[in-house]
């Protein structure tokens, strides 16, 4: 792994029985870059992503992830990363506090730590209305933001985000491509899974997965340009269709 790639992936497959979900994929992320992850509902991203984070084994291959090896560092590669999941990751029987107090604690931060992020994330996201209410109670736009700064509370040298706006509005759908930025912005790497295509756009470099395979990989402009087509919805539509 070169000093500027701080995720390195090598011939990485995941096979379930009979069943290849994620095919010798190969790929490098840059520190600090966004890195669209790309792909329809069941091309295997989050399975990818799911032995990029340490919590599934691949059947062969090798992955770096901030140094650490996925298959014999998993703990490592977990303490080093922050991860938001598809399925909205807060308690929604805990106040917006208890959460973050929570979720501090299994970051292995101190008691002087966590009562000082907590503070710094309540005014941040303006929450001090409701920092006692329970995070059922939230608009699912608010659960996500929360998420997403919960998952950087321990200040990780990569964030991998699960199709985190999954559901929302549009206009949320950009405010919290807003907050990817500023955190991009910090030198942070963000790594991020979704299969809106518009999404692409905002990304510094993505990768287009098609049944387990990477089938695309550059900056969205290039990617237009080598398909000659206007958007990354009509890239995808021609790697789907094989249509060169």
């Amino acid at each position: 792994m070169s000093e500027e790639n701080i995720i390195s992936v090598h011939n990485l497959s995941k096979v379930f029985g009979d069943f290849t979900a994620v095919n010798t994929i190969s790929f490098d992320v840059k520190k600090g870059e966004i890195f669209g992850f790309l792909g329809a509902n069941g091309a295997g991203k989050t399975t990818a992503m799911k032995m990029l984070i340490g919590i599934s084994k691949p059947s062969s291959g090798d992955a770096i992830v901030a140094g650490f090896d996925v298959k014999t560092q998993s703990e490592m590669v977990k303490k080093s990363i922050g991860y938001m999941s598809q399925k909205f990751s807060m308690y929604d029987d805990l106040t917006i506090k208890e959460n973050i107090t929570f979720f501090g604690g299994i970051y292995g931060l101190s008691k002087v730590q966590i009562k000082e992020k907590t503070k710094k994330l309540i005014e941040e996201l303006q929450l001090e209305a409701v920092a006692s209410k329970l995070v059922g109670s939230l608009p699912l736009g608010w659960k996500q933001k929360l998420a997403f700064s919960v998952a950087l509370l321990h200040e990780p040298k990569i964030v991998f985000l699960d199709e985190p706006t999954g559901g929302v509005d549009p206009i949320t759908r950009r405010q919290f491509w807003e907050m990817i930025y500023a955190e991009a912005h910090k030198g942070t790497t963000l790594f991020v899974t979704t299969h809106y295509m518009d999404e692409a756009e905002y990304c510094d470099r993505v990768s287009i997965m098609v049944e387990g395979k990477i089938e695309a990989l550059d900056t969205p402009k290039n990617l237009k340009k080598q398909y000659n087509v206007d958007s990354m919805n009509a890239v995808f539509l021609k790697l789907a269709r094989n249509i060169e």
